[in-house]
């Protein structure tokens, strides 16, 4: 069955079998973001930085609540930390994000 014609049900079924369930990886993981937030760097850090650790967070927390030997979720933790790695390294300008204006309304697509 592909992707498309799955039900919502067939899909968390299949990602409740892998990661468990999601109250439990929901607890792990808000856990961990709240630590994260108690430190005095959180509010230093670029949204990229705190988005990174709050995604790490998250894939941590599927490993803990669910199938810690499933490759996905530690490749995933590394792309994300490679991400912020490359623009504090400037690695490719061309990929880094100019400052996104939080004080000015989004538009509309």
């Amino acid at each position: 069955m592909s992707d498309a014609t799955k039900s919502v049900s067939d899909m968390l079924a299949e990602r409740g079998a892998r990661y468990g369930l999601f109250a439990n990886h929901a607890a792990w993981t808000m856990k961990l973001k709240n630590i994260f937030r108690q430190s005095p760097n959180w509010a230093k850090m670029k949204e990229d930085q705190q988005e990174c650790l709050d995604m790490t967070a998250h894939k941590i927390g599927r490993i803990l609540n669910g199938d810690p030997h499933y490759f996905d979720s530690w490749k995933d933790i590394a792309g994300y930390n490679k991400l912020v790695s490359d623009r504090l390294e400037n690695i490719d300008e061309q990929l880094v994000a100019p400052e996104v204006q939080t004080d000015q309304p989004l538009r509309e697509f």
